[in-house]
């Protein structure tokens, strides 16, 4: 009788079991969402060398309290549960007040946080518009010229950032034989990636027969695109990009990593790993308006348009209404329109960076749930934040 490893002992299934065509299923996805760099290639986005991170802090009773979520009563530590969280890390005026891990996963972990990836990118592109160098009205051709033939031919970098590009392309995240599918496989997420490139697959794409700037479509692929146009604009990659205009001046206290393509293009729409602290620490840069502890990151009036600006009339012509009825969506950010005032970025899988700037509380909550998209979930995830937020 052979006797289990300390791995299998810990997430209840062997190492060899998990493969690129299970990663992102339960339970395998435990392990590899702490792991995506042994799925795909992916690059290093270094901190600051020396910063060392401080103890966690237990959220002691809290986890006992009752919070009311959407009509139902149920303690912190059973909505935790439920949600497949894997931490959460909640900072009240700057201060990290409260850290959560589950068994499967160690403080200084780095989990990868989906399309909270696309909110990473919009900073750098932020940071670089600051600076001149890179325009939001300019046609997506000024910077990548191969996109002529594509639905990109006469859209803007404003449109891209704002996902209002009139693209025939559907979040199928279950469908295998969706052009998302294929899409993924451009990306190396998938089996049998490598024959076609992010950047082949991504101007290649055609349009619908609407105009740009209609209809808030959430369409992955446009955050791809944003990545490269900042790379174009920078002259750098991505990963150091990343890493000289956000993580190295926001104090992150762990690298990050991005996933790869065959070609080295980042999968900036939902590929980046950080620590959950790091993460936090993200939204307390843009709750002080782009400064952090490195100086400042991106100007303040991109802050204040990201988290007010937006049209509001393309939300409701898109079909997120259902998670935040009056929101908008601007610079890939959500804005909730609750009396709080808070915004987001959301991943799949049940990743979450909630800002309060009402409360001046900062939450980031990484998971594994079973489904990528679990709308009932996301409204509880909401209530589970105000309730956090009117608590601390």
């Amino acid at each position: 009788m052979t006797s289990s490893t300390a791995f299998e002992r810990m997430f209840g299934f062997a190492r060899q079991d998990v493969s690129l065509g299970n990663w992102r299923e339960q339970p395998y996805n435990s392990w590899s969402f702490q792991n995506a760099g042994e799925m795909v290639p992916s690059a290093r986005i270094a901190a600051r060398d020396g910063d060392i991170e401080e103890a966690p802090v237990d959220l002691g009773g809290l986890l006992d309290d009752s919070v009311a979520i959407n009509g139902n009563d149920e303690t912190v530590a059973g909505f935790l549960s439920r949600s497949s969280t894997d931490a959460l890390a909640v900072m009240k005026k700057g201060r990290f007040v409260g850290d959560w891990f589950a068994p499967t996963m160690k403080p200084d972990a780095r989990h990868i946080i989906f399309s909270i990836s696309k909110s990473l990118t919009a900073i750098l592109a932020g940071s670089l518009e600051g600076e001149g160098r890179l325009d939001p009205n300019a046609p997506v051709t000024d910077y990548v010229p191969e996109a002529a033939g594509s639905v990109y031919a006469n859209a803007t970098v404003r449109h891209v950032l704002d996902m209002t590009v009139s693209l025939d392309f559907e979040e199928a995240y279950l469908d295998p034989e969706s052009l998302f599918a294929r899409y993924r496989r451009a990306t190396m997420w998938n089996p049998g990636g490598g024959a076609e490139s992010l950047r082949e697959f991504l101007i290649a794409l055609q349009p619908l027969d609407e105009p740009h700037g209609q209809t808030f479509r959430y369409r992955s692929p446009n955050s791809d695109l944003l990545g490269i146009i900042v790379e174009r604009a920078s002259g750098q990659r991505y990963a150091e990009l990343m890493s000289d205009r956000l993580w190295k001046p926001l104090g992150a206290r762990r690298d990050g990593f991005v996933t790869v393509d065959k070609e080295g293009s980042a999968r900036a729409a939902g590929g980046v790993s950080v620590a959950v602290r790091d993460l936090a620490r993200v939204g307390e840069m843009m709750r002080h308006g782009g400064v952090a502890e490195g100086g400042r990151i991106v100007p303040q009036a991109w802050v204040e348009d990201t988290i007010h600006g937006g049209d509001a009339a393309a939300w409701q012509r898109g079909t997120m209404t259902n998670l935040f009825a009056h929101g908008r969506y601007r610079n890939k950010w959500y804005q909730s329109a609750n009396a709080s005032g808070a915004y987001c970025g959301i991943g799949i899988h049940g990743q979450w960076l909630y800002v309060d700037p009402k409360a001046e509380v900062v939450i980031s909550k990484m998971s594994s749930q079973a489904l990528p998209v679990d709308d009932p979930l996301d409204l509880d995830n909401v209530a589970f934040f105000e309730a956090i937020c009117a608590r601390v």
